[in-house]
């Protein structure tokens, strides 16, 4: 495998969690600010479970797409790392 080739799966990986790192970022905020608003303003029904509920399994998704997809991509070189040794030593 080339350096270059190496180096745009890895920029794509990195981006990939950082994408999520900020999607995280922005469901804690947002949600804090809901709990906040429904605390002050209608504290007698907690209704920022919803959104918090919601959201939070998109979000779950999301990390299961970053992550397993790292964890799916090294073993897929592992293997392919295998099978060229094993290509090369019957040559």
């Amino acid at each position: 495998m080339e350096d270059q080739e190496l180096y745009e799966r890895a920029k794509k990986r990195v981006e990939k969690r950082i994408g999520f790192y900020i999607h995280l970022l922005v469901y804690l905020v947002v949600n804090t600010l809901l709990i906040i608003i429904n605390l002050t303003k209608s504290p007698e029904y907690y209704w920022f479970k919803w959104p918090l509920l919601g959201w939070g399994i998109g979000l779950f998704f999301h990390a299961i797409g970053v992550f397993a997809s790292s964890i799916g991509s090294s073993l897929k070189e592992q293997m392919i790392q295998k099978e060229m040794q094993k290509r090369s030593s019957r040559k």
